[in-house]
């Protein structure tokens, strides 16, 4: 349901019922096209001490991740790092060929890719660009959050749809269908992926969110790529899902799925 907000007293409750009838349509709108300019580079975190997860070992060398920011969630940026991983922001629409260049040059050793607003299949540029991307040999591991989940399910040729209800909150019931485990986790999407189509398009469904049996996560079989449409960066928590950070650095250092059969 739409709503409107205002801090003018002077605008009476039929005003705002009718600028909520009138809102814009989440179908169809690039709203990652509209966000405010955004600081881009290498990431340094301005928290001070505070951290959402202790530190993890980081006595390897830094994993360099080149993070598409399409809406980019400041914790997310918290948790690479936590992990050993230098972070560089880059805006949401780098070119195919810009985006190729940043990997062929040896520069980064895995691509992450955000949550954001709107509708998924309207952000063509970064669609294009990580189909690209996912073509080339090998592709670097890659893992999407949200929104990022939708757009490589996009990139591999699966299609997205406009979801009734969308999840929202952070109580939403998840099962990775690699464990049977059921995870809590914190959701705010209004789009899914289309089963029939992420399946022709060779993804392998990893996670169901458990109240509509809607897709919750899927990899690819034959490359290190996989997402989550949830946020298991969430702060406050819930964090049962951490541990697909653990699984992107594991790809990265590897080169291959963490867990692949």
């Amino acid at each position: 349901m739409n709503g409107a907000l205002t801090d003018d007293a002077s605008v009476t409750d039929a005003e705002l019922v009718q600028a909520a009838r009138q809102a814009r349509s989440m179908d169809g709108a690039n709203y990652v096209d509209g966000l405010e300019d955004r600081d881009h580079g290498l990431w340094r975190d301005d928290s001070g001490v505070w951290r959402s997860v202790e530190a993890g070992n980081t006595d390897e060398p830094a994993l360099r991740v080149l993070a598409l920011d399409c809406g980019v969630k400041r914790n997310i940026l918290r948790l690479l790092p936590d992990r050993g991983c230098a972070v560089e922001v880059a805006p949401w629409d780098l070119t195919a060929d810009e985006l190729l260049a940043r990997f062929e040059s040896g520069g980064f050793e895995g691509l992450f890719v955000s949550n954001g607003p709107g509708d998924p299949a309207a952000v063509e540029a970064t669609v294009a660009s990580l189909r690209s991307v996912l073509a080339s040999e090998p592709p670097p591991p890659t893992f999407g959050i949200c929104l990022g989940h939708l757009l490589l399910s996009l990139a591999i040729g699966a299609k997205t749809y406009k979801l009734k209800s969308g999840h929202r909150g952070a109580n939403q019931p998840v099962r990775d269908e690699r464990t049977g485990r059921v995870e809590i986790t914190s959701q705010n999407h209004g789009f899914a992926v289309e089963a029939g189509s992420l399946a022709a398009a060779g993804g392998e469904v990893t996670h169901t969110h458990l109240n509509d049996q809607t897709i919750a996560g899927f990899r690819l079989k034959d490359r290190a790529v996989f997402s989550v449409q949830y946020h298991p960066e969430a702060s406050p928590g819930p964090h049962d899902a951490g541990y697909l950070f653990d699984e992107f650095v594991e790809s990265m250092r590897s080169r291959r799925m963490a867990g692949a059969r």
